[in-house]
């Protein structure tokens, strides 16, 4: 269909009104009885059941069955490009090992580098597609995607590639993020890595026009707040957008840098310091939390209570990878949120739509349903958005609609 109605919702969740911060985040923007109308897989018009039929009675009417709609969400932080697996690191961390102690063992994301670099563009492709099934449906419809598992030029364009060819094959509007300095190769220093970032891999990346982002993992032990800047730095000068993994392991400072470097966001953020709450929360970076990591990890949660009420933009996201956080499930994300993050479960959904969309650089056009943005809606089993944290980690999407067109349901 070009043009149809989109009515019979119990609430519509527009979420509509752009990015959002602090108490705004509280602002859903729902409807009873709402309704909207798309036309060619943009949304024309959203306004009530009754004003939406009497101005295009001439369009047919897709009946949501008297449920909650929503935009679909924007994952905006993933690792879901990669080869291979890790469950026997999962298996040490159970018996106490850390995530540090494997990674300084050549575990971790060293292990994924090898296997991501001996497997073809096909296999990494034939590897994510089913995650990407699974994902759209829980409701994703954009979703920020990472390399990162080359950790030298040829590899990580391999995955950019991948990512690219990946959007051509299934719904969701992936985004490609160059995560050239994940780790430090076997073999070389952190400062020597860097210098072979800036100078080869981070132009290559630019060069080839497969990434939107340049991101850098920000962390004691691994890339200091000094070598962060000098590759974000590069990274802008070569036109890059910027994203941070800040302050995850240790109050390295890295969302203070994220805010200073006008990044985009700044993820994790588990070990936040209180100055740099308030440097977020007086900057445009969202700050992004991720709290299957932590759940996965054991560790406490990033503080995302604090950050919104000093004022800051929050977004959440799955961090889906083979080591520290095997999951993208979305059900369960909310549920955390909502339970262990003390988030509302409207600030919840903020977090999920419009402001994760904000964290890919799409807000313009996606993550609220409002005229003019893409027609991309979820729509639920259930009546009301307060059912999603009360029925447990359960999936309750039934229908997920990408551009207009159904694609899950």
């Amino acid at each position: 269909m070009n043009g149809f109605r989109v009515e019979h919702i119990s609430r519509l969740v527009t979420c509509a009104g752009g990015p959002k911060r602090g108490r705004a985040m509280r602002e859903i923007g729902v409807l009873e009885d709402g309704a909207f109308v798309v036309e060619h897989g943009m949304i024309r018009a959203v306004g009530t059941r009754r004003q939406i039929a009497a101005e295009f009675s001439h369009f047919p009417a897709l009946d949501c069955g008297g449920k909650l709609v929503t935009p679909g969400y924007a994952d905006s932080h993933t690792h879901l490009v990669f080869a291979g697996e890790r469950s026997a690191e999962f298996a040490r961390r159970l018996r106490g090992d850390s995530y540090m102690d494997i990674l300084r063992q050549g575990g971790g994301i060293a292990a994924t580098v090898r296997a991501t670099r001996a497997a073809s563009e096909e296999d990494l492709i034939e590897q994510a597609l089913p995650y990407l099934a699974d994902m759209l449906a829980m409701g994703v419809t954009v979703c920020e995607v990472k390399s990162g598992y080359g950790l030298d030029v040829q590899t990580e364009l391999k995955q950019l590639r991948v990512i690219q060819r990946l959007n051509r094959l299934q719904p969701i509007e992936l985004i490609p993020t160059f995560l050239g300095a994940h780790a430090v190769p076997s073999g070389e220093t952190a400062e020597r890595y860097i210098d072979f970032c800036c100078a080869e891999s981070l132009p290559a990346a630019a060069e080839s026009g497969l990434a939107r982002f340049a991101d850098i993992f920000c962390e004691a032990g691994v890339f200091s707040l000094a070598q962060s800047e000098r590759y974000l730095r590069r990274a802008a000068d070569l036109g890059f957008s910027l994203k941070v993994h800040a302050d995850e392991m240790s109050p390295l400072g890295g969302a203070g840098l994220a805010a200073a470097c006008r990044a985009v966001s700044a993820d994790h953020l588990l070990q936040i310091r209180a100055e740099d709450v308030e440097a977020l929360a007086a900057s445009e970076t969202i700050a992004t939390v991720l709290p299957l990591t932590a759940f996965c990890l054991g560790e406490a949660y990033a503080p995302a209570r604090k950050l919104i009420d000093a004022g800051a933009m929050l977004a959440a996201a799955s961090d889906f990878n083979p080591g520290s956080c095997c999951t993208y499930a979305v059900p369960l994300l909310v549920f955390l949120c909502c339970l262990y993050m003390k988030l509302s479960i409207e600030e919840t959904l903020t977090a999920l739509t419009v402001n994760g969309a904000a964290a890919c650089g799409v807000a313009e056009r996606v993550g609220s349903i409002e005229a003019g943005k893409q027609a991309d809606f979820l729509v639920y089993s259930c009546p009301d958005e307060a059912f999603l944290p009360y029925f447990s980690g359960v999936n309750q999407v039934v229908r997920v609609y990408k551009r207009g067109v159904k694609v899950y349901g």
